[in-house]
């Protein structure tokens, strides 16, 4: 097989003579463990020990949350339906977070998601997954099941709450997967995780979000503290169509993982750009297609194909496609056929998978057969 390579200076331009840029720095932040990742452009654009194994501690309610949507986009939940506390959805520990519910009572699926998310209630989260699964036990094998979908390959749930386990761990990389998830999945529940308080029974509580009142962009998500886990904050913020989700794991206060938070949001803000490269279903080029009922096969990207770059350098970008030639039929829409690799001053910057944009199915035997002869001269 024959790898093509071609240049497309003319949708990219790159000065001759520019120099390398500079790519920003990464803020050092009190924390243990944070991650920027740049939903617009699926790219992480800072990672302090992104991959290590954390303690979730309440960020394991993002995993509930998303299986309690799923539940509801699947019809075995409503948001109107009522579900019936069980009594091990109420414990006797007053250091616990707590939607303040009582054993045997009915709830609202819609209610249980608000004090799920913007009360972080542990009795909310045990309610929502025994009457999904049955038991809290088979709620947690769905969620390491649905992990396992996500890609989160360093993450082991014990429980639906995040209780302090030995094997209950997880990733910032792994969390901004779930999260990325969620907003791309859910959107029309993503504002319960910008809601400020929640009244419950005649008692409000707060968001321990303090960035929602701080920042003006960011519009979610949740907050984790545990005493060995320290002060966690899974948080995404919005300016104009460019969305930033950061992940803070093992901060010494609640103050810290608002404001180094806040620090590790506005880097990405300040020092880079996304710009838009091709629109979905754009034909990047057309590549000759073999023993196929078209001879030409068109080349792009199924959906919008956005970068992040440090602000300026758009310039000094170049795209360098490559193929594994020769291409025959069959091929299917969507189907990977090559890399679109991009240059950033000359250095290796991104690389996205090409794809057919159309399927090409076999032609009949005789044109088959003579493209097989005119290959054995290729």
């Amino acid at each position: 097989m024959k790898l093509i390579s071609s240049l497309f200076i003319a949708m990219l331009p790159a000065l001759a003579f520019a120099q390398p840029p500079t790519l920003p720095a990464p803020p050092l932040l009190a924390a243990k463990s944070y991650l920027l990742y740049d939903y617009t452009s699926s790219q992480i654009l800072v990672n302090q020990n992104g991959d290590t194994r954390m303690e979730p501690a309440s960020l394991a309610k993002l995993m509930t949350a998303y299986l309690a949507f799923d539940a509801i986009k699947h019809g075995t939940l409503s948001l109107q339906q009522q579900l019936t506390v069980p009594a091990a959805a109420v414990r006797n520990r007053n250091d616990e977070s707590r939607m303040l519910l009582a054993a045997g009572q009915t709830v609202p699926v819609d209610d249980l998601l608000h004090g799920l998310i913007v009360d972080s209630g542990n009795d909310a989260a045990i309610t929502l997954a025994v009457n999904i699964a049955g038991s809290e036990a088979g709620f947690v094998d769905l969620m390491n099941q649905e992990a396992k979908q996500l890609g989160m390959n360093n993450t082991h749930f014990t429980n639906p709450v995040g209780l302090a386990d030995v094997q209950n761990y997880t990733t910032a990389s792994d969390l901004a997967v779930l999260a990325a998830a969620i907003v791309r999945e859910y959107p029309q529940y993503y504002s319960l995780f910008g809601m400020r308080d929640f009244a419950f029974n005649g008692i409000t509580q707060s968001n321990r979000n303090r960035l929602l009142w701080l920042d003006p962009y960011v519009d979610g998500m949740k907050t984790g503290h545990t005493e060995s886990a320290g002060f966690c904050l899974v948080a995404s913020a919005k300016r104009d169509n460019h969305r930033m989700i950061s992940v803070m794991l093992g901060a010494d206060s609640n103050t810290l993982r608002a404001t180094e938070t806040q620090k590790l949001i506005n880097f990405g803000f300040q020092n880079f750009e996304s710009v838009r490269l091709y629109k979905k279903n754009q034909p990047v080029t057309q590549l000759h297609i073999w023993k196929g009922t078209e001879s030409g096969l068109d080349v792009g990207f199924r959906q919008d194909l956005f970068l992040s770059i440090p602000k300026g350098t758009l310039p000094q970008l170049k795209a360098i496609m490559e193929t594994q030639q020769p291409i025959l039929a069959p091929v299917l829409g969507g189907q990977q056929v090559g890399v679109l690799k991009l240059m950033l001053g000359g250095k290796p910057y991104a690389e996205f998978p090409l794809q057919a944009l159309d399927s090409v199915p076999l032609a009949n035997v005789f044109s088959r057969g003579w493209d097989s002869l005119r290959l054995m001269f290729e």
